[in-house]
């Protein structure tokens, strides 16, 4: 990770008792007053770009126009965003895996080091959609099914431990411990990401991207997080950064009358809420 730092903002910090350096905010508000004011998921994509800045994917102009950004504005400007972390599920996960197992062949074949090849970025597949209910309502059922889920799967379930064992950066979520979006999603959350560069500790913002459609739940502890494809799923794999035009934001505020106008009661406060956001959306034009 290196960055030209053209704005002055890598820093010096204490977190949890240890010296990190990371990209101020702060510090660009002297320069861009309306950072300060800027909604939390663009905060991050910011910090990203002063992280990246390289002048190849990510240009000084990038982050200029993104610190200046306004409600209401209609940008059309591209930028790049490169992933602090890639979480796969297993259908799309297991083709992602193939290709690593591909090129190692391949290194052989051209008489490289097959070791060379791994993740660029920490990568975590979640056994999810091989998941299927046979037996239900006895109290074994959970025991029978996992016996046929694995039956079912041998194949594949070897292939992912040989792949967690082989590849560095790449680890794997068992069987029968939970879909992406039960625990998992929060459990393999960081939220702050820590990575020594050069000898230098530097703290910086968790950032996803994922292949299954729930990835974005993630949001809610405050991790900024994306649904992909595989194929992007794997570019961010070995490091390439995603190209995408900066997003648009919509905002919402939430108030008593609101949530009675829609009948939203306690019990089922979250999912009513969720229900109601989506809908108002739906009729939102960008």
């Amino acid at each position: 990770m290196s960055s030209t730092n053209s704005f002055g903002t890598r820093t010096s910090s204490t977190l949890a008792g240890e010296s990190v350096e990371l990209f101020s905010l702060t510090k660009l508000e002297q320069r861009f007053p309306n950072v300060a004011t800027l909604p939390y998921s663009l905060k991050i994509l910011l910090e990203n770009l002063l992280r990246h800045e390289d002048g190849r994917f990510v240009h000084a102009d990038d982050i200029d126009v993104l610190a200046s950004w306004k409600p209401g504005a209609q940008l059309q400007k591209e930028i790049s965003f490169a992933p602090a972390r890639v979480l796969l599920q297993d259908f799309t996960g297991v083709p992602c895996v193939v290709d690593l197992a591909a090129m190692r062949d391949g290194m052989i074949r051209l008489g490289g080091n097959p070791d060379r090849v791994n993740p660029l970025q920490p990568v975590e597949l979640v056994i999810d959609h091989s998941v299927q209910v046979d037996y239900f309502g006895r109290a074994d059922a959970f025991q029978l099914n996992a016996e046929l889920e694995f039956a079912r799967n041998r194949e594949r379930y070897s292939f992912l431990r040989w792949g967690q064992n082989a590849f560095r950066n790449f680890r794997v979520v068992p069987p029968d411990t939970g879909i992406v979006h039960q625990v998992n999603i929060e459990y393999l959350a960081r939220v702050v990401f820590r990575e020594v560069v050069n000898g230098r500790a530097i703290a910086y913002p968790d950032t996803i991207v994922g292949t299954d459609s729930h990835t974005t739940m993630v949001n809610g502890l405050g991790v900024l997080g994306w649904g992909v494809g595989g194929i992007e799923a794997e570019a961010a794999m070995l490091g390439q950064p995603m190209s995408m035009l900066i997003p648009p934001v919509v905002g919402f505020k939430l108030d008593l009358e609101w949530l009675d106008a829609n009948r939203v009661t306690p019990e089922k406060g979250p999912i009513d809420t969720v229900a109601g956001v989506a809908e108002m959306r739906r009729g939102y034009r960008y």
